[in-house]
């Protein structure tokens, strides 16, 4: 009897890899991750390379607002049918609306030059990001939905190389072909990758949501049901407001950091070509390693706990960054400084990304990840765009330590969540009858 056991579980467990929707997770990914470099790294590469001033490049965590602010139009994509392609259901109809109009957005903003006008480049980022931002909502929607209750793990998996694959194959992309063809060409090939999504959206299946539509309620109701209900749910859990802190405190360290990334890089010496080399291609392996040993470890101690570890390795992986500004252009120190960051970033990533999907009410999905991923970047847009500030006035020692600092308010919220809301012990298995 235990012998046949062991042969099901895992014969259940390579099925589970066999599901099709996996695929679709793995490349709705790689299409929410492709239009994030082109609004951060690459532009701030592009902007430092034409002379843009560090605090002028600082206030360009501005133009991440849309990922902040998601939630305000989320009820919108939660609730009403796409204006367009409205037999394939609301998450993929919506999706297949989106992602023609990012493609155009990415190649609008190929198509300008920030060293004659800046702001152009700008308004172009600012619509990139705000068609990124919508994608991310019915996305994020589409994979809590569309899998079952014990396939969320692993979706999120996919998911989650999904998205770390198109991440490398725009930002070192990109950067690498930029070197070669120009900035336009190289934005068009970063353009045409969405063509991966919508391949998944065409193909992928439709869900029902869990509720109905809100066109078949009249218009109070539908207001509320879109607008009301998925926050006062979210209020009603004990210690939310904490909770809602602990979220928009928790990048907070890494925020700062991240925005001042490129120009760091750039100052040091470091050709496109080395950080393709370096940050995209050898970060992205240990980012994906981490986020393994980041899934075994909420696993293995609980979701909390791990948020506690992870969150304290990311914060102490910035001292690498002060290592580097002392010993400069050395490649070594670059790959150590770039293994350790993301290794510890993709432990994070993945102990944080459980925590939201965790929190959030399938009858609400879109709106209540929407709120919740989007305070997770409120610290990137806000006090990320005084970075650039910052780092000229304390330098790049002293600007890396205050990031460790910053950290810290949010390792305090989890433990004072940890204390009042105690994980549920893990549930014994039944024996064998």
């Amino acid at each position: 009897m235990a012998k046949r056991m062991a042969v099901c579980v895992p014969m259940r467990t390579l099925d589970m890899f066999k599901n099709p929707r996996f695929l679709v997770m793995l490349a709705l990914g790689f299409s929410a991750a492709a239009p994030l470099p082109l609004v951060l790294a690459i532009l701030r590469r592009w902007l430092t390379e034409s002379g843009v001033s560090l605090t002028e490049i600082g206030m360009t965590a501005l133009i991440g607002l849309p990922y902040s602010l998601k939630f305000l139009w989320s009820p919108l994509l939660d609730n009403a049918l796409p204006p367009a392609f409205r037999a394939w259901g609301r998450r993929r109809g919506w999706l297949a609306c989106i992602q023609p109009a990012l493609m155009v957005a990415i190649l609008a903003m190929g198509m300008t030059d920030p060293s004659i006008a800046p702001m152009a480049t700008v308004i172009a980022a600012i619509a990139v990001a705000f068609l990124s931002a919508s994608q991310d909502i019915v996305i994020d929607a589409y994979r809590i939905e569309m899998l079952e209750e014990r396939e969320q793990g692993l979706g999120l998996a996919f998911y989650v190389w999904g998205y770390r694959l198109g991440l490398l194959a725009v930002g070192g992309g990109v950067l690498w072909l930029s070197e070669y063809i120009g900035w336009f060409w190289a934005f068009a090939y970063a353009a045409s990758l969405i063509l991966v999504g919508f391949m998944a959206v065409w193909l992928g299946p439709e869900v029902l949501s869990p509720r109905a539509p809100g066109a078949r309620m009249d218009l109070p109701t539908r207001l509320r049901t879109a607008i009301i209900d998925p926050f006062a749910d979210f209020m009603r859990r004990p210690y939310w407001l904490a909770i809602l802190l602990f979220v928009a405190l928790f990048k907070l360290g890494e925020a700062l950091a991240a925005v001042m990334v490129t120009p760091f890089q750039t100052q040091l010496g470091f050709t496109r070509a080395e950080v393709a080399q370096v940050s995209s291609v050898f970060g992205l392996f240990a980012t994906l390693l981490g986020a393994l040993a980041g899934g075994w470890l909420v696993a293995r101690i609980g979701t909390a706990r791990a948020l506690i570890l992870t969150g304290l390795g990311q914060m102490l992986s910035n001292v690498t960054y002060i290592w580097l500004a002392y010993a400069g252009h050395d490649m070594t120190v670059f790959y150590i400084q770039t293994g350790v960051e993301n290794f510890t970033d993709g432990l994070a990533d993945a102990a944080f990304l459980t925590y939201l999907s965790a929190l959030t009410s399938r009858a609400f999905t879109a709106t209540q990840y929407a709120l919740l991923s989007s305070l997770a970047a409120v610290s990137t847009r806000t006090v990320g765009a005084f970075s650039g500030t910052l780092a000229e006035a304390l330098g790049w020692p002293g600007f890396f330590a205050l990031t460790m600092l910053a950290a810290l308010p949010a390792m305090g919220v989890m433990l004072f969540l940890l204390r009042r809301l105690p994980p549920e012990p893990k549930a014994q298995p039944a024996p064998a009858g």
